[in-house]
């Protein structure tokens, strides 16, 4: 199962391709830059906003999830290849608009399906390990989907593209369909080896896909070398994967086998209570009726929250000071580091960069994604394990590590573009593993598929503030301001420090204030960190296992419980 959530989440980058497709559908479509943003802004919605995913995995399993964003994925993109290819007529914006936000959209499906099906299948594993790993090959995605698409069809027919991303994320989640459900839970310590192995397996990948961006940005590749370097790819990606899981079911096959032989009848043994067992029986009492009225007793239950790490409701979890602070850290974390990667290309531009090497470090974004992503995920971990320290503590780290990024780009350090992108993308990936962690720790996995999507939806809120309204106005301005003086009359483009300098000052002020934020966070959950907040999933994973095999209830004394 664990496998098959892999490859639908490493298909699922369809929205990290755009770039490569954006001017094909500007010069197919005849459309300006505003335009462009335009659909850009809908394709962004789309990946973000999942609260239709989120509530329908609440009423629904989760292949009805997964093939529902199979269809969207395939009507939505396939709609959009038809109108850059011409085989449409040319559509209306707002319809472009809802077929590509539309397509986006199928993301937030597949991530539901496979992302929460397997946090609510390994609950007492570590959540930074399991959601770092998963988060980490959505970061590997688009890179992958370039691969192929560079294999298949060849670097000079962008249009394509648009092909591949609509029957490919949609033919894994098809295939996928029989095997990705919720699976009991298994034990922690007999499964956080698998999930190290599939890290050793992902770092393989990663560092392969590093290889090939700088080699085929370098030098000429031609189709035939394309193909053998995406077949490659493939064998690395599957053959190792399904190496760790063949292992780790013989691994099960053997338990179950000595677990058949343990479980051969044997002679009844005696059991003495201090009381008699119908005085340990427990009483259970009807639950209370409701002395308010409905509207009154609802609001009542909302602003009165259980315990961190007990079930939350949705309207609990939606009025608590705790999503509120998670939700205004996650936009101007994710909202700036967004904007500094949907800008990487004229910001290099602006600031008399190589071609190449612009082309270079925009590739290896997602290269960066990955790693933060799986560095997040893990080092929380370790960090919650050994010191226990919260998980919010390692966000706000992770907000204070972007600020110099901004600054790095703000103040245009000679040749420090390079090490901004690295910052900017690494702080971008890990923020997302450990945002999904803290929500499922902090209001539970009840109501985890909606949650998790109320989480994704600040990121394009941020994008919206702080490029749209932000960077791009002052981008913008700084633009006409040149032209006004008579400086490259030929082209449109702003040159220079000024360009983005005010914009990520701005954006570095934000997000120090976003990392103050999450302080009130730390502060909230310290307590609750310091204690074992997998107790509970150790507990009934054990139970789960002594149930099958129990042929008398097990009687426990009052003295045996006091001790």
């Amino acid at each position: 199962m664990a496998l098959a959530c892999l490859m639908i989440l490493s298909a699922s980058g369809a929205t990290y391709a755009f770039g490569i497709y954006s001017t094909a559908l500007k010069v197919s479509l005849g459309y300006d830059q505003r335009t462009l943003n335009t659909l850009a802004f809908f394709k962004d919605l789309g990946s973000n906003v999942g609260l239709i995913a989120g509530l329908l995995n609440e009423v629904a399993p989760t292949p009805a999830v997964l093939a529902v964003g199979a269809v969207m994925n395939l009507a939505g993109y396939l709609m959009v290849y038809l109108a850059i290819a011409g085989r449409t007529a040319r559509p209306p914006l707002w319809l472009m608009c809802a077929y590509i936000c539309a397509g986006a959209n199928s993301q937030s499906f597949a991530g539901t399906g496979a992302l929460v099906t397997c946090v609510k299948s390994f609950p007492g594993s570590g959540r930074g390990i399991v959601l770092g790993l998963l988060k980490g090959y959505v970061g590997l995605s688009g890179a992958i989907i370039t691969q192929l698409y560079l294999a298949i069809y060849g670097a000079d027919d962008a249009k394509s593209i648009v092909l591949l991303i609509a029957w490919l994320p949609a033919a894994v989640s098809v295939v996928s369909l029989p095997i990705v459900r919720v699976m009991p839970s298994p034990r922690r310590d007999e499964d956080d080896g698998a999930f190290f192995r599939f890290l050793y397996t992902s770092v393989a990948l990663a560092s392969y896909i590093l290889v090939m961006i700088v080699i085929q940005k370098q030098t000429s590749f031609s189709h035939a070398a394309y193909a053998a370097s995406a077949t490659a790819l493939l064998l690395l990606l599957i053959l190792p994967l399904l190496t760790v899981v063949v292992r780790h079911e013989y691994y099960w096959f053997k338990k179950g086998e000595f677990q058949e032989e343990e479980s051969l009848p044997r002679p009844p043994t005696s059991v003495t209570v201090d009381k008699p067992i119908a005085s340990l029986q427990v009483t259970e009492h009807p639950p209370p009726t409701a002395s308010y009225s409905c509207p009154g007793s609802c609001l009542k239950k909302m602003f009165n929250p259980p315990a961190y790490g007990k079930d939350y409701t949705i309207p609990q979890a939606l009025v608590s000071v705790d999503m509120l602070v998670l939700f205004l850290a996650t936009i101007c974390g994710v909202g700036g580091t967004l904007t500094a990667i949907d800008n990487l290309g004229q910001i290099g531009q602006s600031m008399g960069y190589p071609a190449q090497s612009i082309n270079t470090f925009v590739s290896l974004v997602s290269v960066w994604n990955y790693a933060g992503r799986v560095t997040a995920g893990f080092a929380s971990e370790a960090l919650l394990a050994r010191h226990g320290l919260p998980r919010p503590l390692a966000l706000t780290l992770v907000l204070l590590l972007s600020c110099a990024g901004h600054l790095l780009i703000a103040l245009a350090v000679p040749r420090s573009l390079y090490a901004a992108s690295i910052i900017v993308g690494f702080c971008f990936g890990a923020q997302w593993p450990l945002l999904y962690a803290i929500i499922s720790e902090v209001f539970g996995l009840k109501y985890y598929a909606t949650l998790y999507n109320l989480g994704a939806a600040a990121s394009p809120v941020g994008a919206y503030v702080l490029n749209v309204r932000v960077a791009g106005r002052l981008y913008d301005a700084e633009a006409a301001r040149q032209h006004r003086h008579g400086l490259d009359g030929e082209s449109r483009a702003c040159m220079g420090v000024a360009c983005f300098r005010e914009s990520f000052l701005i954006i570095t002020a934000v997000t120090v204030a976003g990392a103050i934020v999450s302080l009130v966070l730390v502060w909230r959950t310290w307590s609750f960190y310091k204690g074992d907040i997998y107790a509970k999933f150790r507990v009934d994973a054990v139970a789960a296992e002594q149930r099958p095999g129990e042929s008398e209830p097990k009687v426990v004394s009052r003295r045996d419980r006091t001790k």
